[in-house]
């Protein structure tokens, strides 16, 4: 009988056709909280090692160009769950609630209505914790990495007459945190190994010489977030070390849901999405935290395995934004009504169909320095990226994506690139328009007429 549903559903997937109410898959999100794309050993990083996220990846799609909606938890998380950027939401810092008029059709209680056994397991932050019931979950776990791979098995083995949707939202390697901090790490141990042993720094490692100013100022300015002003370069392959090994802690916790899932025969009728709601600086430009529009912050790991590993192994470059996008794509695996005012590009037909077109022109990251009043954006296109802050010297960035993914060059400053550079001026403030955003004045210069 199993056999024969996860056949229909891989079947139906090929053909991109959309499900039947009894033939609708499961679905399991699972997100991790500040890791970025490049920390797992299936996107080429020798200095982690990751069998389970690699796993999901051998078995599913790599989505490459992934970005977070915004470089901080609870804007990123909003956006996941409404749908909406969080410029919209009014929710570019932590602690803010999601505004009245979109509770009730945030992803849980959509699925819900539309047949789905609902359950949260792990880290909200929009803010604080979920209540049971409050967002359409059952809630199986508190923010705790401990015991919630547990708790999820719990959940996949109860007997149930529809499908579910379960969400599995855990905390590391957030634990980074703390420990630049020199604070207690909650969910996970840390061995230092010798200095010799530690990943050697990243080959971004130095600040390009057009980099935004203000980059630079925050991190003076705010030594709780980032007091790492002062490291030393094995400072920094200690971090590094740090941050890697937190991620191996919780790919093994991720190792324990999927586990579980294939014990109880569900793993064909599931479709697993796995992502975070945002990345690390992890010493790229001496770096660390998020907030700044660097790629090592708003670049996310995004993975899809779809019912049959239907199109296994394929690594694919669609421009994703993982707040906005991640929204239509469950509701339409899960058959639930998409509120129009979600402009959200669902990526369930490009994962089904394998194919290398892109949904979208371009998309928009934004971000509020936490515990400032700065803002930027960044505007990812196929082949460039742009980034504007509202203040200071040097404040646009343009970014040669294909051969310069480590930021180093900033063609801003060239005339030869005045064109590409207008075209991205004007999509940003198309993007504003689109969205009803005010732009701000400071932070979109005049195009060229030229």
């Amino acid at each position: 009988m199993k056999k024969t549903m996860a056949g229909t559903i891989a079947g139906l997937a090929v053909a991109g056709m959309a499900y039947s109410q009894s033939q609708r898959p499961n679905i399991l999100y699972i997100f991790t909280d500040q890791q970025n794309a490049m920390a797992m050993s299936c996107a080429g990083n020798p200095d982690l090692k990751t069998p389970h996220m690699d796993r999901i990846a051998r078995e599913g799609i790599r989505f490459t160009n992934a970005y977070c909606a915004a470089p901080l938890c609870t804007p990123s998380r909003a956006a996941m769950f409404t749908g909406m950027p969080p410029g919209k939401l009014n929710q570019l810092v932590n602690g803010t609630e999601i505004p009245e008029q979109y509770r009730k059709n945030t992803l849980g209680f959509l699925a819900a209505a539309a047949g789905y056994d609902c359950a949260y397991a792990g880290k909200w932050h929009l803010p604080g914790d979920i209540r049971d019931q409050e967002f359409g979950f059952r809630v199986l776990h508190d923010h705790n990495d401990i015991g919630l791979a547990e708790a999820c098995a719990g959940f996949l083995k109860q007997k149930r007459d529809k499908p579910f949707f379960l969400v599995a939202s855990l905390d590391n390697p957030h634990n980074i945190c703390e420990y630049v901090r020199d604070q207690n790490i909650f969910f996970a141990e840390i061995e230092e190994p010798h200095i010799n042993q530690c990943p050697n720094l990243p080959a971004n490692f130095g600040i390009n010489p057009y980099d935004a100013e203000v980059i630079r100022a925050e991190q003076r300015a705010g030594y709780k977030i980032y007091p790492v002003t002062n490291y030393t370069p094995d400072d920094w392959r200690r971090y590094r070390n740090a941050y890697y090994r937190l991620v191996e802690a919780v790919d093994a916790e991720i190792g324990k849901i999927v586990t579980a899932l294939e014990k109880q025969g569900l793993l064909e009728q599931t479709v697993i999405i796995f992502s975070s709601d945002h990345g690390d600086g992890n010493a790229a430009h001496q770096w660390n935290q998020k907030s700044a529009l660097y790629e090592e912050t708003i670049n996310i790991p995004l993975l899809v395995r779809l019912p049959g590993k239907q199109n296994a192994g394929q690594v694919l470059p669609q421009l994703i934004n993982n707040g906005v996008d991640l929204f239509p794509t469950i509701c339409e695996f899960a058959g639930a009504t998409v509120p129009t005012y979600c402009k959200g590009k669902s990526f369930k037909g490009i994962a089904e169909q394998g194919t290398a077109s892109e949904i979208r022109e371009a998309l928009v990251t934004e971000t509020l320095f936490d515990g400032s009043t700065t803002k930027g954006w960044a505007v990812r296109t196929p082949g460039y990226k742009y980034v504007v802050y509202d203040k200071g010297k040097n404040r646009e960035q343009l970014y040669d994506m294909q051969t310069d993914r480590g930021e180093m060059v900033n063609l801003a400053v060239e005339e030869n690139y005045r064109q590409i550079l207008d075209q991205h001026r004007k999509l940003l403030v198309r993007w504003h328009e689109e969205n009803g955003i005010p732009k701000d004045k400071r932070a979109t210069p005049q195009v060229s007429s030229h």
